[in-house]
């Protein structure tokens, strides 16, 4: 049998600012990620995959110290 919970989230002011600025940075990330491959694909026909992107992932972090975070 399986449950499930639902837990309800009610952070702080604080809290709140940190959660949005963490989920616009993965949302920033994850765009660019997906605007590289589509731009891939239409120049060359060139597929990039997931791990060749998470590869890069060390790159990105030295470059900008915000992603480190």
């Amino acid at each position: 049998m399986r449950r499930s919970y639902k837990f309800l989230m009610r952070p702080t002011a604080h809290q709140q600012a940190a959660l949005t600025a963490c989920l616009d940075g993965h949302r920033a990330l994850y765009n660019a990620a997906l605007e590289e491959r589509r731009e891939a694909y239409r120049r060359s026909k060139v597929s990039i995959r997931y791990g060749d992107q998470s590869a890069q992932l060390k790159e990105i972090r030295a470059d900008d110290p915000d992603q480190a975070r």
